[in-house]
């Protein structure tokens, strides 16, 4: 291997292809391209097209396996914390914009019910940066899938909506310093 960014899989893999989040095997063997490494999750580039690879499949790539625990995360009630649900938000990128999703303005809602079986439920309402934007089931799967990552999160939906339209004024100042906007 000449580059770095350049991976044999030691194993197979699912991973997510983009933009479709269709879940396809990716075989031991198979050559990849690391392009992005965001939030712990990775995109890379096949003989086949790109997808994105969970970050608890890093060992396949030869990178390091993060632990995904989040810390704390509960209320004294038992009930999951908003700044957590929140903080793991932040950990969602598009794959093609290096600013999470919070900061980027695509997170409209983020609501925590209890549920009739005691479990609580988050519901989050967000958007893309267009609504031709193919990436949406990539980043909700995503999404869900971090938020179900905190404690006492028993189930997550991710809805995509496009009310109100997205616009660059959304954008977070952290956000817009990290695209060089401001």
């Amino acid at each position: 291997m000449t580059d770095n960014r350049e991976r044999i899989l030691s194993r197979e893999v699912t991973a997510s292809q983009i933009p479709s989040g269709d879940k396809h095997t990716l075989f031991a063997g198979a050559k990849v391209f690391i392009h992005q490494v965001l939030g712990g999750s990775y995109t890379v580039q096949t003989d086949t097209g790109l997808y994105r690879l969970d970050g608890k499949d890093a060992d396949a790539i030869g990178e390091t396996v993060k632990d995904q625990t989040v810390k704390g995360g509960t209320l004294a009630d038992g009930s999951p914390d908003p700044d957590a649900v929140w903080a793991q938000l932040r950990q969602v990128f598009d794959p093609e914009i290096p600013v999470n999703i919070v900061d980027l303005g695509l997170v409209y809602t983020m609501d925590i019910s209890k549920q009739d079986d005691g479990g609580h439920k988050v519901d989050v309402a967000m958007t893309l940066t267009a609504p031709g934007c193919g990436m949406g089931p990539v980043i909700a799967e995503d999404a869900k899938g971090k938020v179900l990552l905190v404690p006492g999160v028993a189930a997550a939906d991710v809805r995509i909506t496009w009310e109100p339209p997205w616009n660059q004024s959304m954008i977070s100042e952290e956000g817009k310093m990290k695209l060089g906007l401001i």
